[in-house]
C-alpha cells in the first residue's frame, strides 16, 4: 500500500521570516527536482546560470521544523530523506518560472546540499543527489549566519561566496552553485566555525 507522500515546505530568506512558498517531493516525468522561488530578475550566480551552461551543483531548500498548510504537515528534513526507502525522495510543486528551469537543467547525480530553511537554525545539514537520495550527512552543520560571515567578505575580496544565490536571491529554494562556491562550503565541514 503507498505511504501518504509528505509535502517538502518552502523557505524564507536568510532572516527566516515566513515561507516563501511549497515544494513537495514527487517524480516529474524526467525525474527531475521540482521547486518553487521568487522570480526577481537580479543578476546573480543563479540568474547569470539560466543558459545552457547551467551549474552541475545546487542548493535545495527544504523546512525540517512541522508547519501545517491547508492541513498538510510540510516537514522534511534531511532525517526523513534518510528514513525514506532507499534514502531516495522525489520532489515537485514548482511555479516560478526560473526554478522551472533549473528543474530542468538537473540531471541524475548531480549533487546538492539539503538545506534546513524556516527554522531556529538555518543551514546546510547534507549532501544529496538529484533525483533526492541521500549521499551523507555534513560533518558538522554550516549554519547560515556562517555562511554568511564568509559572503561578505567574499564580496569585498572576491572569494568564492560574492555572488552566491543563498544571499542575492534568498527566497529561490532550488539555486544553482558554482563548482568554486560548492567546493568552498565543502571545505567549510573540516574547519572550525569562525
Amino acid at each position: 500500500m503507498p505511504k501518504p507522500r509528505k509535502r517538502l515546505g518552502g523557505a524564507a530568506g536568510p532572516d527566516n521570516k515566513g515561507p516563501a512558498g511549497k515544494h513537495t517531493k514527487t517524480k516529474n516525468p524526467a525525474g527531475a527536482l521540482a521547486a518553487m522561488g521568487n522570480s526577481s530578475h537580479e543578476k546573480t550566480s543563479a540568474s547569470k546560470n539560466c543558459g545552457k551552461n547551467l551549474s552541475s551543483y545546487w542548493l535545495m531548500k527544504s523546512e525540517p521544523e512541522s508547519r501545517l498548510e491547508k492541513g498538510v504537515d510540510v516537514k522534511f528534513s534531511i532525517e526523513d530523506l534518510k528514513a525514506e526507502p532507499k534514502q531516495t525522495a522525489c520532489w515537485d510543486g514548482v511555479r516560478n518560472y526560473q526554478a522551472r528551469n533549473f528543474l530542468r537543467a538537473m540531471k541524475l547525480e548531480q549533487e546538492a546540499f539539503f538545506y534546513h530553511s524556516n527554522c531556529k537554525e538555518p543551514g546546510i545539514a547534507g549532501l544529496v543527489k538529484v533525483d533526492v537520495q541521500f549521499v551523507r550527512m555534513m560533518k558538522r552543520y554550516i549554519t547560515l549566519a556562517e555562511l554568511k560571515t564568509h559572503y561578505q567578505a567574499h564580496k569585498t575580496t572576491g572569494g568564492p561566496l560574492k555572488d552566491m544565490a543563498l544571499f542575492t536571491r534568498q527566497r529561490l529554494s532550488v539555486q544553482p552553485l558554482t563548482p568554486e562556491e560548492f567546493y568552498f562550503i565543502l571545505s567549510l565541514e573540516e574547519k572550525e566555525p569562525s
